[in-house]
């Protein structure tokens, strides 16, 4: 399915293009032309004008950025069961809820729970995402892939060592072979936008044979790796990001996810390995885990590529990327009491180009250049929250939210139209996945938390 494919494309007097070049320009009334997936021209709309287009969207009043990227998002599951765990229960307790879940649901309740990740993912701007292992029905999930027009970075969470956690568990050799043969069957898929990593789950349930066994994976083949990451308690000893760079399981193929608690030994380490994080800003700030006491000032100011994640739709509770764009700005100004840290321009960076960097696609992704994929993001800032436009960027981080989202190309497909997407019918779709939620939590025997005022 290829909705709103044109082999031309023009968007076309866009107040403003913020197009994260690296001049990091933006461009006051100007268009951006699009030939099948990339983009032939950026510049000031009169420049423009005389470039034809099979299709040509009047974006006067819209700013136009580079479409967002989500570093580290459970996309298959936490749609059917949102909003189930009250706030205050959080940590390894509702883990092991959250996987209890996971691990029961089917093919069909996998398939419509994504499409309804990705609705939401795109609709706020969205385009490319990293899930962590946590679809096991890839096969059917592809379709959705397919019919959206987002990118994907997946692969088998894989676990050697005993664990409370319901999720698969292999032995090491097997592990192994197992990601292997997904990388060899799913890595470039649907045109290039699925490529599949290696995953272990974290320092606590892989051994170290699978760590350094997965980081060498994804050397051989090209790809990369993520893994759950903390500091704090020690791991033979040492530090977590130690260990992991001791037992070669760091590098620039590597992606950290959530890096809470590491310290400043840790971040020369992350340094050293030349290795990127991804923050959750928003599960952080709803778990109160103190997001302030995290080090991303020190990696951002060391040129570690760090990228913004949501982690799921059951942690955060929302995907929006402009509202994650917001918590970081805000989380660490409060965090530590200085107005200076995390700019909205750093923030946005974070969700852009510095996501794609860590994705290992910045040579494809995550700015408006000429020759770069056209994954783009057109807001409607004809809009009370938009006005008076004067900076972009600030309004943009401090003003706006995903709400706003007017269009979306995604690899040079218009995937969102008028505010609509074009490969769903949303409501439809909502609808499905309210029912398959309420049969999973039946089946599986879960109690309802029905808040702690009555419904009658």
């Amino acid at each position: 399915m290829e909705s709103g494919r044109s082999g031309s494309l023009k968007i076309d007097r866009a107040s403003f293009i913020v197009t994260v070049d690296p001049a990091r320009r933006v461009i006051r009334d100007g268009s951006v032309v699009i030939q099948n997936e990339r983009i032939t021209h950026v510049g000031k709309t009169d420049e423009l004008h005389d470039v034809p287009a099979e299709r040509v969207i009047d974006a006067a009043g819209g700013v136009l950025t580079p479409a967002f990227v989500n570093g580290h998002m459970h996309i298959s599951y936490a749609h059917a069961v949102r909003g189930l765990f009250p706030d205050d229960f959080v940590g390894r307790e509702r883990l092991l809820q959250v996987f209890r879940l996971q691990s029961a649901m089917t093919e069909e309740e996998e398939y419509w729970t994504s499409l309804l990740g990705i609705i939401e993912l795109l609709r706020s701007g969205t385009v490319s995402l990293v899930d962590p292992g946590s679809t096991r029905h890839l096969d059917a999930c592809l379709q959705v892939y397919a019919d959206s027009g987002c990118r994907v970075v997946t692969g088998i969470s894989l676990i050697d060592q005993p664990s409370e956690l319901e999720l698969p568990y292999f032995a090491t050799d097997e592990a192994l072979r197992r990601t292997e043969a997904f990388i060899r069957k799913y890595d470039h898929r649907l045109e290039d936008r699925v490529r599949a990593w290696a995953m272990p789950f974290s320092t606590d349930t892989c051994s170290q044979e699978l760590l350094a066994g997965a980081r060498h994976l994804a050397d051989i083949y090209g790809t990369g790796a993520t893994i759950h990451h903390a500091g704090g308690a020690p791991v033979d000893g040492r530090r977590p990001t130690e260990y992991l760079e001791e037992i070669g399981a760091l590098g620039s193929n590597v992606l950290l996810a959530h890096a809470s608690g590491i310290d400043d030994v840790e971040v020369d380490v992350i340094v050293r390995s030349q290795a990127s994080v991804v923050i959750c800003p928003s599960t952080a700030l709803k778990e109160g885990s103190g997001l302030g006491l995290r080090k991303l000032p020190e990696l951002l100011a060391r040129g570690v590529n760090v990228a913004l994640g949501s982690d799921s739709a059951n942690s955060s509770n929302y995907l929006d990327a402009v509202r994650m764009m917001n918590a970081a700005a805000l989380g660490f100004k409060d965090g530590r009491r200085d107005a200076r840290m995390v700019p909205a321009e750093q923030a946005l960076e974070m969700a852009t180009l510095f996501g794609a960097r860590a994705l290992g696609l910045e040579h494809e992704i995550g700015s408006i250049e000429v020759d770069k994929k056209a994954d783009l993001v057109l807001f409607d800032t004809r809009r009370a929250e938009w006005r008076s436009l004067l900076d972009p960027v600030n309004n943009l981080v401090y003003s706006a939210d995903g709400r706003s989202v007017r269009s979306v190309v995604a690899n040079g497909r218009v995937v969102v139209d008028e505010g609509r997407v074009v490969f769903a019918d949303e409501a439809e779709v909502a609808d499905r996945v309210q029912a398959l939620g309420e049969q999973l939590l039946a089946r599986t025997g879960t109690r309802i938390n029905r808040g702690r005022w009555p419904i009658v």
